[in-house]
């Protein structure tokens, strides 16, 4: 009964605040939809602690779904440490970005479709994390789909939000493509959606192929690499990732949902929830390292240079998903998924706090019109600086540090006793560390430090954000702080036991053991980037201001390289979007008006004509056929005269 309610309350409120919301009005569409996440929430910290800390696990059925030959799928929940570490992570953001949302939408008279898209996406979020079959997961990977879309979107009046929801849904179709024909080929190899059946029955097919344009191809790692295409457009990674800092046109609070805490990280989720098939496919592993250690760098070189608040937090989630997915692709699922729950925390709580700056400078986004807040914001000042020193992994290594030092550290670690082919995975990190250091002070120190850029009357005016939004940022904060406590379950001495056979290690997969083994200079090589990427910030913010732009001018290139997101965007349009274009205006042109509308309506029109003038001569008179016979019986005798007769 209490997974039940954990995942249809946030339902039941989408469900009111959606078809009712006009008759109940904002305040009590609100109140309703986050009085029933909050109920949620309390209840997934319970079954976090009886199946995470209690190692209780369970098989929930709903209802039969679909029955269809060998095809037979039952609604149910599947229950374990990994489903209850999801349902912690995404009914805490969802209930506190509820209750933030309560004063960040005062001003909106759309509150009540507003809280249903945001139960709606949370429950899509629940259903896809609870999944014991493919088809299931793939519901609630496409609901969030749905949900993002029009989240994004929301204010529909402005041309940028929609661009930007309708980007976000294209690109995504092209991953959920992949992860579609993943779960066909799946379905094809073991005749079964079903979880557990089918990671009974992996390492049977471990090392098998097929064949394939006259290759022999191994089932396994085709498998997983489709599946991971679904991961890499849902986890915005390299060459899919264009989609996610557009998506901040929506509001704030959708962003802090979206993009810290829940779809974004389904992916993450999805690998890790499918160990068993990824760990007898260790090409499509290696893909998975390789990809998330280029987003992880990539982003992070883009997020230098971004100059609004948003799209900055934005790069550092695409940079910090990297992380996670090098961990996976290590084999380092348990430190993946840890990182996804710190980063919840912090992430959440560095997108509100920039929701509360964007509040009380008028809808502001820009920090070059920023500076100077930190007086007039004290306490969203401090709830940023905790995000900040989290994300930034600042902690003293073998001593203590905040939730982002222990979780990103292990994956820098673990990318290093793998062994990747020149350690190209572990520095790439270690590069990322250094940037996302230095772009989150850019942005601390440009927004709230040093001379103000504001105009006179917007800083005049600024002011700190109601209790309903500093309240969450504030836990938030907490969970910041001491998430990091949690590493003895995740990927310490009580990892067995908290995970147990939630996630699945190979026999041959020794990296848990191994990243505690490492030689001392690398878990400081993490925090000396993390160091260095203070200073230089400090250096070219507030000591000498002077410099930003003088760098700029003297690496110009690499500047716009970097300003413009590599240009991937316009390489895009130049390959796919311009061509598609051009073939859809030529289908239009030449095929419809042309071949169609000239052509065969043409020849119709010409038909038509003829028929029109043969009904003129079926006049009823028998005088008339009489006349046309005679006509007929001289053209005959004539033939038959001139042509000499018959042969």
């Amino acid at each position: 009964m209490i997974y039940s309610a954990i995942v249809f309350l946030p339902a039941l409120g989408a469900l009111i605040a959606g078809l009712f919301g006009r008759l109940l009005g904002p305040r009590p569409s609100e109140l309703i939809t986050t009085g029933l996440l909050l109920i949620s929430c309390v209840l997934s910290w319970v079954v976090f602690y009886r199946v995470g800390l209690g190692h209780e696990t369970a098989h929930v059925a709903i209802e039969r779904w679909i029955t269809s030959g060998e095809l037979d799928i039952g609604w149910a929940f599947k229950i374990d440490t990994l489903t209850a570490v999801m349902f912690v992570v995404v009914t805490t953001v969802s209930a506190l970005v509820h209750v933030y949302s309560i004063g960040y939408m005062d001003e909106d008279d759309s509150r009540p479709r507003f809280f249903a898209y945001l139960s709606g996406f949370t429950f899509a979020m629940l259903m896809l994390v609870t999944a014991d079959n493919l088809v299931q997961m793939f519901f609630g990977w496409e609901g969030v789909g749905l949900f993002s879309y029009l989240l994004i979107g929301f204010w529909y009046t402005k041309p940028e939000a929609n661009a930007a929801a309708i980007k976000a849904f294209v690109v995504n179709r092209i991953g959920d493509f992949g992860f579609a024909l993943g779960i066909f080929g799946l379905f094809a190899v073991f005749r079964t959606v079903n979880l557990d059946q089918i990671f009974d029955a992996a390492p049977g097919v471990a090392g098998q192929t097929f064949a394939f344009l006259g290759y022999q191809v191994d089932i396994l790692t085709t498998l997983s690499l489709l599946l991971f295409m679904g991961a890499m457009g849902k986890s915005a990674q390299f060459l899919l990732h264009t989609w996610l800092p557009d998506a901040m046109e929506g509001p704030t609070p959708v962003s802090a949902l979206i993009h810290a805490a829940t779809m974004v990280t389904a992916g993450v989720f999805m690998v890790a929830r499918l160990s068993p098939i990824f760990e007898h496919a260790p090409v499509a592993l290696q893909f998975v390292v390789l990809i998330g250690a280029v987003t992880a760098f990539f982003a992070a070189t883009v997020g230098l240079v971004q100059n609004d608040i948003k799209r900055v937090i934005a790069y550092s989630t695409c940079s910090q998903l990297g992380y996670m997915f090098v961990a996976c692709g290590v084999g380092a699922y348990q430190a993946g998924i840890f990182h996804l729950f710190t980063h919840a925390f912090f992430k959440a709580l560095l997108f509100l706090g920039a929701g509360s700056v964007i509040h009380a400078m008028h809808h502001e986004q820009d920090m070059r019109k920023m500076g100077g807040l930190r007086p007039k914001l004290q306490f969203t000042w401090a709830m940023m600086l905790i995000g900040t020193l989290a994300l930034t992994g600042f902690g003293i290594p073998h001593i203590a540090g905040m939730s982002g030092f222990y979780s990103k550290d292990a994956i820098i670690e673990a990318a290093h006793a793998a062994h990747t082919p020149g350690d190209y995975a572990f520095w790439l990190l270690v590069s990322a560390a250094l940037m996302t250091s230095f772009y989150s002070w850019r942005l601390m120190f440009m927004t709230f430090h040093g001379p103000t850029r504001a105009d006179a009357k917007t800083f005049k005016h600024a002011h700190e954000s109601p209790p309903v939004m500093l309240v969450p940022l504030a836990v938030l904060a907490l969970g910041a702080v001491v998430a990091g406590a949690a590493t003895p379950f995740f990927i310490g001495e009580g990892q067995h036991e908290f995970w147990g056979k939630a996630i699945f290690n190979g026999e041959h997969n020794h990296i848990l053991h191994a990243m505690h083994e490492v030689p001392n200079w690398v878990p400081w090589s993490a925090t000396i980037a993390m160091a260095a990427g203070f200073v230089i910030a400090y250096l070219y913010y507030i000591a000498a201001p002077s410099l930003p732009a003088a760098t700029a001018k003297a690496f110009r290139p690499l500047y716009l390289f970097f300003l413009n997101k590599w240009y991937f965007d316009e390489l895009y349009d130049r390959i796919f979007v311009r061509p598609t274009f051009w073939l859809g205006n030529f289908l239009w042109k030449v095929g419809d008006i042309k071949i169609i509308n000239g052509l065969i309506d043409g020849t119709a029109a010409a038909v038509y004509g003829v028929t029109q003038r043969t009904v003129r001569i079926q006049t009823g008179y028998i005088y008339h056929y009489a006349f046309a016979m005679l006509i007929g019986v001289a053209l005959l005798v004539s033939y038959v005269m001139f042509m000499g007769g018959p042969r």
